[in-house]
């Protein structure tokens, strides 16, 4: 994987521009910390991943603002704090099997790879897939990512440590469910399943954690406005 602050291959750069983009990087992890974020781990992630890469270059100098800006498809890069806020809630550990529901950018699953996550992916738009795997790859960031359905999630790597879901569900899909890791004979929650739940007028952040072979605690927490979840059955 490239230091943070090494030239991207590709991408048009210089060490005064690395230097920049390392400041901007911090005073975001700074902004992050003020707004509540108290998640080491997950700052120091967002704090390395290079998220001017992962936008357009026509809005590479609002890389690192906390907004979220389109990347084609109808889709959008997430907002630094709620990428932040997401991935606190799924507090991942160096090691587990983390499944994400829409690829998108791929920044989120950068922030992942940055925590030593092993990263499943799922995006049902090719041509974005292709292009953002393409810039993982480039980038050092292994991803495993699959054209598909995401409300189905992924059976062949299942189960599950944590399971993110970057897309607004009008209902939990079952299958995520089931394919939260259960919790060991030797104590302990199962998987955590983190997702916003609602209509397009806005989600709530729920985050599911699997307590037994079919028990499972729900939590609420903020509203966040994301694009909608879309599965097979409702079409593009």
């Amino acid at each position: 994987m490239l230091s943070r602050d090494e030239p991207i291959p590709g991408m048009p750069n210089s060490t005064q521009r690395d230097r920049k983009y390392h400041r901007q990087r911090a005073r975001l992890v700074a902004s992050l910390r003020e707004r509540g974020i108290d998640n080491e781990r997950v700052l120091a992630a967002i704090g390395r991943v290079p998220r001017h890469a992962f936008v357009d270059p026509a809005l590479r100098n609002r890389a690192y603002a906390d907004e979220a800006l389109p990347i084609g498809q109808s889709q959008t890069i997430s907002q630094p704090f709620t990428v932040a806020y997401q991935t606190s809630l799924l507090a991942p550990q160096p090691d587990d099997r983390v499944l994400e529901v829409g690829t998108g950018s791929g920044y989120q699953a950068a922030v992942l790879c940055e925590m030593g996550v092993r990263v499943f992916s799922i995006e049902r738009h090719q041509a974005l897939l292709e292009r953002t795997k393409t810039l993982l790859d480039r980038l050092g960031y292994r991803v495993v990512t699959k054209h598909g359905d995401g409300t189905n999630g992924w059976v062949a790597f299942a189960p599950y440590d944590g399971i993110i879901v970057t897309a607004g569900a009008t209902d939990v899909p079952d299958p995520l469910l089931e394919q939260l890791r259960e919790p060991s004979d030797a104590g302990g929650d199962g998987g955590r399943l983190v997702i916003p739940v609602g209509g397009r007028g806005g989600q709530q952040m729920q985050r599911i954690t699997r307590t037994g072979p079919t028990r499972y605690q729900r939590e609420d927490f903020h509203s966040f406005r994301f694009v909608p979840l879309v599965s097979e059955e409702d079409g593009e």
